[in-house]
C-alpha cells in the first residue's frame, strides 16, 4: 500500500500529513511525500540564471520535505520527494503513476471554517481529474490515530453498488465498522415512509454487498444504515453524528469520465457542513480493482 501525500510547507499541508498517517496506520501504508515545484524554463526568474535558480528551488523543496518527514512519527514508513511539473495538480497526479499510489491525500485551503472545507485551485482541479481516490483534510485537522469508522455516503445513481464496494473493503481492512447514509432533502419528502423506504432500500444493498465473492471473504463487518433528513443536504449532515476518527467515503458525478473524478454539485454541498475528513472515490475505481485483484489470483483484498 502506497499513498501520495500532496506537501506544502503551510497548515494545508501539516493537515494532509496528520490524515495521512491516520490513513496508514490502519493499513501499514508507506507514504510518499511529494513536494510539487514548477518546471524551470528559460523564461523563469529572468533576474537569474536557470540553472542557479532551479537549484534553489530544489533546495527549497528539500526543506520543506525535510519538515514534512518530521512530522511522520517513526510507525509509519515514509519516503520524500520533489517533483517538478506544468502545474502543481498535474505534478501530484503524475507522482501517484509513478509509484502505483493507492490513494492520493491532501488539505483544504487554509482560510475555510475550523475543521471544515475550502477547496483551492490545486484540491479543485485533482478533484475533477484524478483517477485514484482522493482524500481531503479540513482544516485544522490533527487527527493521527487510526481510523474508527467508515461511512459511506450511498446514493441511487449507477456506480453506487462499485462504490459500496470500495467502502466495504475499506471498513474490513481496517477492521472498523461501516455506516451507510443516505441523505433525505424536503424535496425528497419528509415523512417517516420516505425515510423507512430510503433505510430499507439501502439496506437491501449493503446485504447484498457483504455475502458471497470478494466482500464475503473478508471477516464480517460490523454495519449500520442511517438516513439523514434536513431542509438541504447541509443540514442533513449536520444532524448526524460524526467521530473524529471518522471518513466519508463518496463517489463521483455522473459526469466524469470513466475512472476518473468529477465533484458533483452534491458532494461540493456536503463539503460546506461535513467536519470529518472526505474520500472521493473515481468512476469505476471499485470495479477496475477488483477485476484486476481476480485477474492477478491476489487475496482479494482491494487496495482502500
Amino acid at each position: 500500500m502506497r499513498y501520495v501525500v500532496g506537501y506544502s510547507a503551510n497548515a494545508r499541508g501539516h493537515d494532509a500529513v496528520n490524515l495521512a498517517v491516520s490513513l496508514a496506520r490502519g493499513r501499514g501504508a508507506t507514504l510518499d511525500l511529494v513536494v510539487a515545484i514548477p518546471e524551470v524554463s528559460p523564461f523563469s526568474a529572468a533576474h537569474a540564471p536557470k540553472v542557479g535558480f532551479e537549484t534553489l528551488l530544489h533546495e527549497q523543496a528539500r526543506t520543506w520535505l525535510d519538515e514534512a518527514l518530521a512530522l511522520v512519527p517513526a510507525d509509519v514508513p515514509a519516503e520524500g520527494h520533489v517533483r517538478s511539473g506544468e502545474s502543481d495538480a498535474q505534478t501530484l497526479m503524475d507522482a501517484c503513476e509513478e509509484f502505483q499510489a493507492d490513494m492520493l491525500i491532501i488539505g483544504a485551503t487554509s482560510n475555510g471554517l475550523f475543521k471544515r472545507f475550502t477547496i483551492g485551485s490545486v484540491a479543485g482541479a485533482l478533484l475533477h481529474a484524478a483517477t485514484v481516490p482522493v482524500a481531503l483534510a479540513p482544516h485544522g485537522y490533527h487527527r493521527r490515530e487510526a481510523l474508527t469508522r467508515v461511512s459511506c455516503g450511498l446514493g441511487a445513481r449507477p456506480g453506487a453498488d462499485e462504490l459500496l464496494d470500495y467502502a466495504v473493503s475499506m471498513a474490513s481492512n481496517r477492521d472498523v465498522p461501516l455506516r451507510v447514509v443516505s441523505l433525505l432533502t424536503l424535496d425528497d419528502g419528509e415523512s417517516p415512509e420516505v425515510a423507512e423506504a430510503a433505510r430499507s432500500h439501502a439496506g437491501d444493498r449493503v446485504s447484498a454487498a457483504l455475502p458471497g465473492g470478494e466482500a464475503g471473504s473478508r471477516p464480517a463487518t460490523k454495519t449500520e444504515v442511517v438516513v439523514a433528513q434536513g431542509g438541504s443536504i447541509e443540514e442533513a449532515v449536520d444532524r448526524l453524528d460524526w467521530e473524529d476518527g471518522e471518513v466519508l467515503v463518496i463517489g463521483s458525478s455522473r459526469l466524469a469520465r470513466s475512472r476518473s473524478i468529477f465533484l458533483g454539485t452534491t458532494a461540493n454541498r456536503i463539503l460546506r457542513a461535513l467536519p470529518v475528513p472526505m474520500i472521493v472515490v473515481p468512476s469505476d475505481y471499485a470495479l477496475k480493482q477488483r477485476t484486476h485483484s481476480t485477474s492477478n489470483e491476489t487475496s482479494g483484498e482491494a487496495p482502500s
